[in-house]
């Protein structure tokens, strides 16, 4: 009976020293349904420590990966709004050279967001945004950013909202309304990559050449890229019924990005998309039905060790 009642205090010092542990704190705080400029049913909010605000789109099943047969439906030649690819700017995940997709340890999480660089990353793509939008945009239309949960999308959202608050005679001159809530879908969220996740960069040259050939494999239990393509075109077909002439900002990542910009244009084979590489940062028009405006392919070349990508 002696070890029995040893055990049960050493059960009893465990449980109260865990149940009075400090806790982290958490970044964001969740507000009212009601809160936010967004019509999406079941929205909710969250405001960040600065006091900024941010609207978010209803969960999903985080754990599920879809798995998908065939492509979706192209998106329609004509659509209501413009839509512009930004990356995210320079993460610790890059810096560390890691494959970071995990979304039930980096969605609505501080994990992996971007470093000093990264933010000021984020901030000079404002004037990247503004050149294109100065091509683009009317005097009183809106400009909309939609994001992925990882940290380090929505930091660079952040930052490029800073950048255009910087910007502000541009922003005035062109007549715009900037919309400084930060819409996050999970839609948006980094292609996942299964048993590579949290693994060293170069092993994307294990997934991005069969790609090329099949859309639809899942080897090493990734996500597809047609399966990316069916949650990008929910994404563009919910935003459409929401938003009317408005230019939107989707803050996701690199396989994302590449992936969304040659669906849109209709390109014959969506899943050589790793040929066509974003920087951290950049910005893009989403250009429909034409692949005449895409960069020029660069050679597909397995990452080697110590690469960046």
């Amino acid at each position: 009976m002696i070890p029995q009642r040893k055990s049960l205090v050493g059960w009893l010092w465990v449980v109260a020293t865990t149940a009075f542990a400090p806790r982290p704190t958490r970044q964001w705080t969740r507000l009212p349904d009601s809160f936010g400029p967004t019509r999406f049913h079941g929205i909710h909010a969250c405001r960040p420590r600065d006091g900024t605000s941010l609207s978010v789109l209803p969960h999903s099943d985080l754990q599920r990966v879809r798995e998908v047969r065939e492509m979706p439906e192209p998106l329609p030649l004509e659509l209501k709004n413009s839509y512009y690819l930004l990356r995210h700017g320079q993460s610790t995940a890059n810096v560390a050279q890691v494959i970071s997709s995990d979304r039930m340890t980096l969605a609505y999480t501080d994990k992996h967001d971007v470093t000093l660089s990264g933010y000021q990353q984020g901030k000079d793509a404002a004037s990247q945004l503004l050149d294109a939008l100065e091509r683009n945009a009317t005097r009183g239309e809106n400009v909309v950013f939609v994001s992925s949960p990882f940290a380090r999308a929505r930091s660079t959202a952040r930052a490029c909202l800073d950048g255009l608050q910087e910007l502000d005679e541009r922003v005035q001159a062109l007549g715009l309304l900037v919309n400084t809530n930060v819409v996050l879908d999970e839609r948006l969220m980094e292609r996942f990559f299964g048993r590579l996740d949290d693994e060293a960069i170069y092993t994307y040259s294990y997934v991005w050449p069969l790609d090329k050939f099949n859309v639809t494999h899942t080897a090493f239990g990734v996500e597809s890229v047609a399966a990316v393509c069916t949650r990008l075109h929910e994404l563009v077909t919910a935003l459409e019924e929401t938003y009317e002439r408005a230019h939107i900002v989707c803050v996701s990542h690199a396989d994302v990005l590449q992936i969304a910009q040659l669906y849109a244009a209709r390109a014959d084979n969506v899943g050589a998309f790793s040929s066509y590489r974003f920087r951290n940062g950049e910005v893009r028009s989403m250009i429909l039905g034409t692949t005449a405006c895409l960069p020029e392919p660069s050679p597909l070349l397995p990452p080697e060790r110590g690469t960046k990508v």
